[in-house]
C-alpha cells in the first residue's frame, strides 16, 4: 500500500443516492425494492432479528439457567496464591494484588477461599472469607480484616412511601 492510496474512493462529502429517475441510473422503476412483497412499499423496515418467517436465530437458541442482573461479581483468590505473591509482614490489599496482575478486571467482591497453606503473617483485607481461610489465617497468626461491600438497595414498605409522600410538601 502507498500513501496515496489510503483515502482512495473516500468522498467527504457523498451525494446521496437519487432513486427512481429512469433507466440509465441503475436505480429506476423498482428503485432497488425488487418487484412485489411489503419490503417494495413505502416506510417499511424489518425488525432487526427478522429472518424472513423462519424462526430467529434468537429464539432457535436453547436457553438455560438464570442471570441474575443484580448479582455481585466475586473474585477469588487461594491462600497459596497469597503465600507464593506476598513476604511475611507484608498487607494484602486490592492495589497490591492488582500491581501482581492476581485481581484483573471489573468485579465488585473480593473473596479469599482456603486452599493451600499460610505460614507467613500477612495482614489480608478482602470483603469475604471462607470458613476454612479463617481458620488457617488464625492458625498462621496472619490478620483478616472485613472490608465493606456495596451498599444494600433499601426498600420500603407501602405504608413506609405514602408516609414519606405526605411529609414531602411542595414549595409556594
Amino acid at each position: 500500500m502507498n500513501l496515496h492510496d489510503i483515502h482512495r474512493g473516500i468522498k467527504k462529502n457523498k451525494k446521496r443516492r437519487r432513486v427512481g429517475r429512469g433507466p440509465g441510473s441503475g436505480w429506476g422503476k423498482t428503485s432497488g425494492r425488487g418487484n412485489k412483497g411489503q419490503g417494495q412499499l413505502a416506510g417499511w423496515s424489518a425488525h432487526p432479528a427478522f429472518e424472513g418467517g423462519q424462526m430467529p436465530l434468537s429464539r432457535r437458541v436453547p436457553k438455560r439457567g438464570f442471570n441474575n442482573r443484580w448479582g455481585l461479581t466475586v473474585k477469588v483468590i487461594n491462600l497459596d496464591d497469597l503465600e507464593a505473591l506476598f513476604a511475611d509482614g507484608d498487607e494484602v490489599t486490592l492495589e497490591p494484588l492488582r500491581a501482581r496482575h492476581q485481581a484483573k478486571g471489573r468485579f465488585d467482591v473480593l473473596k479469599v477461599l482456603g486452599n493451600g497453606q499460610l505460614t507467613k503473617k500477612l495482614k489480608i483485607s478482602a470483603h469475604r472469607f471462607s470458613a476454612s481461610a479463617l481458620e488457617k489465617i488464625q492458625q498462621a497468626g496472619a490478620e483478616a480484616i472485613v472490608l465493606p461491600g456495596p451498599a444494600p438497595v433499601v426498600k420500603l414498605s407501602k405504608k413506609e412511601r405514602e408516609a414519606g409522600k405526605a411529609g414531602k410538601t411542595k414549595p409556594a
